[in-house]
């Protein structure tokens, strides 16, 4: 799965979001586990991996509109998804399940999305050699406008509250361990 995302409003404020994530199981339910990210912002970045474990990176994110065309283009890796909506409007409430690595082991981050959604395609545009190059090409796609994503805490997988809480702002040095790869 590849997603593009424009937040106009978070807890932590604007911000452009890519992701890539696999399919994924743990215990007999499946999920998804995301295995890249990249977002636009600091906040995003230290909030997501403290309370879900989720891979965040800081990087320069561009968005574009060009009609119902969204664009999203990750700077650093030459990274381009384009979606184009092509289907009906129609309501959509999708549950979501992340399978995640936490700080204090593997933890499962239920979510919800509902908003407006169309059928589409989406186009991902990968420079050769690059890890993420098996997504690339053209790809069915669901864009979703209004969209409202709820991301419940992180829970380890006996279904206990995982210990991945963190304030809603912390200092970028909170995310640094001596000899923690980054």
């Amino acid at each position: 799965m590849v997603f593009a995302a424009s937040y106009a409003d978070s807890p932590v404020g604007p911000y452009l979001e890519l992701g890539v994530a696999r399919l994924a199981r743990l215990g007999a339910r499946p999920g998804v586990c995301f295995t890249t990210m990249v977002v636009s912002s600091t906040d995003s970045r230290v909030g997501g991996r403290l309370n879900w474990g989720f891979p965040k990176e800081v990087g320069t994110l561009r968005w574009s509109v060009d009609g119902d065309e969204r664009e999203l283009w990750w700077e650093e890796r030459g990274i381009v998804v384009r979606g184009r909506p092509t289907g009906p409007v129609l309501p959509v409430l999708l549950g979501l399940r992340a399978v995640q690595r936490g700080v204090d082991g593997p933890a499962v981050v239920p979510g919800r999305v509902r908003g407006r959604a169309r059928w589409g395609r989406a186009e991902v545009k990968v420079p050769g050699g690059d890890a993420l190059a098996g997504v690339a090409g053209v790809h069915r796609a669901l864009v979703v406008g209004g969209m409202r994503l709820v991301v419940d805490p992180a829970r380890s997988p006996r279904g206990l509250a995982s210990t991945l809480r963190a304030p809603l702002r912390a200092p970028e040095p909170a995310l640094t361990e001596v000899g923690a790869p980054q």
